[in-house]
């Protein structure tokens, strides 16, 4: 690192801090304000805070990880930004009837005050285990590999990283909460975007194009329908894996079955009920620019194929030419990727292919993607936690106590995630621990959102049958795995007993599994026992949508809004039209 690039990244920093200090004085001290930035967000900011949230440490040390080991597979998660359109056309015009803060709190209106304090529980149990340790996490794997000389007494600069930027993202949620998040994301995203541009554009002309990247790396790693189809692949199909592999992967390859069914659950569960998502388009002061920034967040969602993907491929490829000794700890003696170094393939490419100048502009857009989705948790937990579970022991509370509560919610968040630091260090690739433990916990949240908003006869008791049933199942099979990801079962569990066997199941169809159980809990429960109260539900469900709902609805969008959408739609089908091999 040159002089010049600290000035460039000291600068990005400045901003940042200056943006949210700014924003922090416009601020007024109340919970709405704080926490849903005054539900006056327009749409280009819903967009490009919610791509900002989602564009994070997994992407940037995870996907570009996979790129370098399976190629686009992993593209199929980020292809799925028709997720975001069923949230901005069907799902937002609910949630804003309901003027909710929370998702959780959508529950108890559809459902009942128990369905809320379950999911409210649930999601930051998820966040602490999935968003905020790997966001930490992540900052240190960008850190090792940028500044592997950098030592401060006892602490390596895996630390030193993972603090700085927990204390960045931290720092601007304190000061100025979603205003200051929703703000700071426009910039983060100009910063990210152009950065991971140079560095795909500097990697191929080092490479010497696209065509030697195509040539070098086996047509299998372009290929994105590989997965979906099972005749020629051994054992895409079974749903046992393979003895000795670890639980997130399979024959290198994801089962056709398991993308087909189980990427959707995950991907409608995350983006169009995760209150991490979601709370950015609630900023909105209405239906029309809810939509429009869920529609804009679809088209850049498009990007990380080619701005993560890519650049983990061009390090495969050239680790594979030896044009740089930097990366031979990508290649194993046999010639095959090393999957434990691809997960700094981001910040090596960074390190070896961009000159002075360009490489402080990416490693500024890397620290703008880690400290977005770190204060995208933290804001979201914080939410969580205020107006779910404190606001409901303490509904006196003034407006001010809150803010100062959500506050002290991000600290705790904070330190119990970087004690589940060493749970994600034994895993065998960022990504895919991160698409397994949410595979494990989203299909009940998702049964009881889109069955509850498209069946109105499932009831509470339903909910939160599916509830606990859904996340015991889920906290069962992460119980099984958490031991061997540690190291603390030598031997693993004996071949042919039942642990063997749940943990010897791929996380895909386990995940259907849960579904499966979690709809069969929800109907059977709610047929059982009473019907709702269809009058204290009215407008939540499609079948109880009141004339002037509709009416209202639909003057929300206009013909902009449906050729936007088909615009998405359109990038998304050509994407899966060229990676065919």
């Amino acid at each position: 690192m040159h002089a010049i690039d600290w000035c460039i990244i000291a600068g990005y920093f400045a901003l940042v801090v200056g943006v949210a200090t700014w924003v922090s004085k416009r601020n007024k001290d109340t919970a709405d304000d704080f926490f849903l930035a005054g539900r006056n967000l327009a749409w280009w900011v819903i967009g490009a805070s919610i791509f900002s949230s989602n564009i994070g440490s997994e992407h940037l040390v995870g996907l570009a990880g996979s790129g370098a080991t399976d190629g686009v597979a992993m593209a199929h998660y980020e292809l799925h930004a028709w997720c975001v359109l069923i949230l901005g056309w069907i799902l937002i015009p609910f949630f804003m009837r309901g003027k909710v803060f929370t998702m959780p709190e959508f529950l108890e209106k559809r459902f009942s005050p128990s369905c809320r304090t379950i999911l409210s529980i649930v999601s930051l149990v998820s966040y602490v285990v999935t968003k905020v340790a790997v966001g930490i996490f992540a900052g240190g794997v960008v850190f090792s590999a940028l500044l592997p000389e950098m030592h401060i007494g006892p602490i390596d600069s895996f630390w030193i990283g993972s603090i700085i930027v927990l204390c960045m993202a931290g720092l601007y949620v304190i000061l100025g909460g979603m205003r200051a998040v929703a703000y700071t994301d426009i910039i983060q995203v100009a910063v990210l975007v152009l950065g991971s541009a140079l560095l795909t554009y500097y990697g191929l002309k080092a490479l010497g194009g696209w065509d030697v990247l195509r040539d070098t790396l086996s047509s299998e790693m372009f290929n994105l329908w590989k997965p979906l189809i099972p005749a020629g692949v051994e054992g895409t199909w079974a749903p046992i894996k393979e003895q000795g592999r670890m639980a997130w992967y399979f024959n290198t390859n994801y089962p056709w079955i398991g993308m087909l069914f189980c990427a959707p659950i995950i991907g409608l569960w995350y983006w169009c009920t995760d209150q991490y998502i979601v709370q950015r388009a609630l900023g909105a002061p209405n239906q029309t620019e809810a939509r429009r920034g869920c529609i804009f967040a679809g088209a850049l969602k498009l990007l990380p194929v080619f701005i993560f993907i890519i650049p983990g491929m061009i390090c495969f490829a050239l680790a594979k030419h030896g044009q740089y000794e930097a990366l031979n700890v990508l290649i194993n003696e046999d010639g095959s990727v090393n999957r434990l170094a691809a997960q700094g393939a981001f910040p090596m490419l960074v390190k070896t292919v961009l000159p002075t100048g360009v490489r402080g502009v990416v490693v500024a857009g890397l620290m703008a993607a880690l400290m977005g989705s770190l204060a995208g948790t933290f804001n979201a937990s914080s939410t969580l936690f205020t107006m779910d579970i404190f606001r409901r022991i303490r509904p006196q509370a003034p407006q001010h106590m809150l803010v100062w509560v959500g506050r002290l919610a991000v600290a705790i968040m904070v330190i119990i995630g970087l004690l589940w630091i060493e749970v994600i260090r034994g895993a065998d690739g960022l990504y895919n621990y991160l698409q397994s433990v949410q595979g494990y916990l989203a299909p009940p949240i998702f049964v009881v959102f889109f069955f509850g908003i498209f069946w109105k006869r499932l009831n509470a008791k339903g909910c939160i049958s599916a509830l606990i049933v859904g996340f015991v199942l889920g906290l069962f099979r992460m119980a099984v795995d958490t031991p061997l990801t540690l190291g603390l079962l030598e031997n693993g569990y004996a071949e042919g007993s039942f642990l063997w066997i749940v943990n010897n199941i791929y996380f895909q169809y386990f995940s259907v599994l849960i579904t499966l159980v979690s709809v069969l809990v929800m109907v059977g429960v709610s047929y059982a026992t009473q019907e709702p109260d269809y009058v204290k539900i009215k407008g939540l469900t499609y079948g109880n949508v009141t004339p002037e709902q509709r009416r209202e609805t639909r003057e929300s969008w206009n013909w902009k809004d449906v050729l936007g959408t088909c615009i998405v739609l359109g990038m998304i089908l050509a994407a899966y039209m060229y990676f065919n091999g």
